[in-house]
């Protein structure tokens, strides 16, 4: 993680703020489900309509200032097919690039010569080395206060496509964390075509 000294009782008041507030504790199974997803629809459909331009940066930093640990409580169990779904596996992959950005940066330059990637990684230094991993994938998640969702949604597959590519050019993919990130790549994928007919909720 990047900033190990954040801290971590400054919640982001972000548009909805204390959505955070209906963490997992005595409450069933169904109502922790839904106030994971009402949280997360809160956030991105918020953010984005959120005129302060402070919004971005609390909404990248978020699995700092509230722990890696506390969105996955709230979201990981959440389907791909939902807003919550996606939140966790955003944000999981940028946890992934922040702790090891040598390993991604050295993926993503394998992988990028086999793929299609120019929109995506448009304005990308040449070679991508670990810093420029790290703005990229902090660029994707600042789309959820910029643009459509959808678009984040394909920006972040196409560039874990690309991490899996790298990872069978360098010899690993019979590896499980490259079978894992295609599956992560195809369900971002579907989840922004689902965002685009209106049927991400």
């Amino acid at each position: 993680m990047s900033s190990p000294s954040a801290p971590r009782h400054h919640r982001p008041s972000t548009p909805g703020a204390g959505f955070f507030e209906a963490k997992p504790g005595s409450a069933d199974p169904a109502q922790l489900a839904e106030a994971a997803e009402q949280s997360a629809v809160a956030l991105v459909r918020g953010a984005r309509n959120s005129s302060d331009p402070a919004v971005a940066e609390r909404v990248i930093r978020l699995a700092e200032s509230e722990g890696l640990d506390s969105l996955a409580q709230l979201w990981s169990q959440a389907p791909a097919d939902t807003v919550a779904g996606c939140l966790w596996r955003l944000y999981l992959l940028r946890s992934w690039v922040y702790a090891d950005p040598v390993r991604a940066a050295r993926e993503f330059d394998a992988g990028r010569h086999r793929m299609q990637v120019a929109r995506v990684v448009a304005g990308v230094a040449e070679p991508p080395g670990p810093d420029e991993l790290r703005q990229m994938v902090d660029q994707v998640l600042r789309g959820i206060a910029e643009r459509d969702f959808a678009d984040v949604l394909f920006r972040a597959a196409a560039f874990a496509q690309v991490i899996a590519a790298g990872r069978a050019v360098l010899g690993e993919s019979a590896a499980e964390p490259q079978q894992r990130i295609l599956v992560l790549a195809e369900q971002l994928e579907r989840a922004g075509h689902a965002e685009l007919t209106g049927h991400l909720h």
